[in-house]
């Protein structure tokens, strides 16, 4: 079925096929045509020349054209300078544009007329036409006579009669034979195209309309093939999206019901008389309201980044000196709880960044790494600096994560359960919103193992350009 783009596409591909043959034509005519005409012109010149050569060499020696009132004079000059015998065609009393069988003008001695030096005819056509172009005859410095002969002009018409009309018709002839196989072209890429384009047009109409299982072939290695690929990836993209969107409010409402269950049942048992309303059943109400209101707080600041409104003021800090101070000040919690803090700093890395934004960063990381370690475990904290990047290695001692989880730990709501179970109650978004923290601070963030046993954080954030500026100047001094 063919559809207007197809149609388009046709008419143009034949209209400029058809152009192109006209041109062809035109500028073949056209060379042909002109190329014969020189080629005539320079066989002439030289005929005349031979011509004019033998009369001149004749007048020395008669010292007059009287000899050329002896019969077959005049037609053996011709003979001797033209060349070879064409019957009858010596016989200069027809004209020659005669019936006589056609000789090329090249060798047709009827197109020359002899004139003595008062301008007399003495030898060729009788009353010649006054446009005869002539060629003097020059001996010892005296014009003796003058050699006329017709243009080339005036017989082109049997030229193009004879040689170049039945040129042009088989060009012609080539050129029509040549259509159909345009026809058949411009039919075959007009199909084609509008076959890939109405296929793409299809598969986008699906994507609009919420399937995302479409695909498109993809073999070629053209535009419209990485285009294909390109909507091929958008459908997956969309696919994998509405499969984390339900997946993800299936989770959320299952994080939602487990603290909400454990309320609504202690509640219930309260107001039955089964537990009594003490400070210690209060307090475990409480924490669970906690969770739920961590796990709030988790989801708008995720809704947040999503949306590119989350609130963050950068401005230059000492990376060093605030992760520091943040280790120092949970230290003694991570005592009491069977874990060692070590760390590694390097002075003096300067960044643009956000304090409080910053300081949710290096909570989550600490708090994912107490409630998924072991206890007694260790947690190690690195911060050194390459040329462009303040580089933040976050290691912690086993369980440790499976290689092909390694990639997924960042994804909402996502646990191991196998090694890293949720006994401390954390809702699977902390390392979501630690890699969004990482993004608004233009930085990027990698999961490993680690030689302690466990999971090792690889974190880049770019330098303060001033920074980086001083360090590039000293590298070229230190050269």
């Amino acid at each position: 079925m063919l559809n207007r783009l197809s149609i388009k596409l046709f008419f143009t591909i034949l209209l400029v096929n058809v152009l192109i043959s006209a041109v062809i034509y035109l500028s073949v005519s056209r060379s042909i045509d002109n190329g014969f005409l020189n080629y005539v012109k320079h066989g002439q010149k030289h005929q005349i020349g031979n011509i004019v050569q033998t009369l001149e060499e004749n007048w020395r020696e008669h010292q007059s054209w009287e000899w050329l009132n002896e019969h077959g004079s005049w037609a053996q000059v011709l003979r001797d300078s033209i060349g070879g015998r064409h019957g009858n065609i010596f016989d200069v009393s027809s004209p020659p544009d005669s019936s006589t069988p056609f000789i090329p003008p090249l060798s047709d001695p009827r197109q020359f007329v002899l004139f003595d030096a008062h301008g007399k005819r003495v030898q060729g056509r009788p009353n010649p036409p006054k446009d005869l172009l002539r060629e003097p005859i020059v001996v010892d410095g005296h014009e003796v006579g003058e050699l006329g002969y017709w243009s080339p002009d005036r017989f082109s018409s049997t030229l193009d009669v004879i040689f170049l009309d039945n040129q042009m018709d088989n060009l012609a002839i080539i050129l029509l034979a040549l259509l159909p196989a345009s026809l058949l072209l411009a039919a075959g890429i007009a199909l084609w195209l509008g076959r890939r384009a109405r296929l793409m047009a299809m598969a986008t109409q699906s994507l609009t309309m919420g399937d995302f299982r479409v695909r498109l072939p993809t073999g070629a290695q053209d535009e419209l093939s990485r285009f294909s690929s390109d909507i091929n990836t958008l459908a997956r993209t969309l696919e994998h999206n509405r499969v984390a969107r339900q997946r993800w409010g299936a989770d959320i409402a299952h994080e939602l019901r487990t603290p909400l269950a454990i309320l609504r049942g202690e509640l219930e048992a309260m107001q039955d008389g089964v537990r009594p309303l003490t400070p210690s059943n209060i307090g475990s109400l409480s924490r669970e309201v906690e969770v739920l209101s961590r796990l709030v707080d988790d989801l708008r600041l995720l809704a947040e980044t999503d949306n590119r409104q989350i609130d963050a003021q950068l401005e230059e800090l000492n990376l060093s000196e605030m992760l520091a101070r943040q280790i120092e000040d949970r230290r003694g919690a991570a005592d009491n709880l069977g874990f060692t803090l070590e760390a590694e700093i390097t002075d003096g890395v300067l960044i643009e960044g956000a304090p409080y934004r910053l300081h949710q960063l290096w909570r989550n990381l600490l708090d994912n790494s107490i409630a998924y370690t072991d206890a007694p475990g260790t947690i190690k904290v690195t911060l050194t600096r390459n040329k462009q990047h303040a580089v933040i290695v976050w290691e912690d001692s086993s369980p440790g994560v499976p290689d092909k989880y390694l990639g997924r730990l960042t994804e909402r709501l996502f646990r191991v359960d196998a090694s890293r179970n949720r006994q401390s109650g954390g809702s699977g978004l902390g390392l979501a919103i630690v890699q969004a923290l990482v993004a608004m601070h233009k930085g990027t963030m990698q999961a490993q193992s680690s030689s302690l046993g466990g999971l090792r954080w690889v974190i880049h954030i770019p330098l303060l350009r001033q920074q980086v500026a001083s360090a590039a100047s000293k590298k070229k001094d230190v050269r």
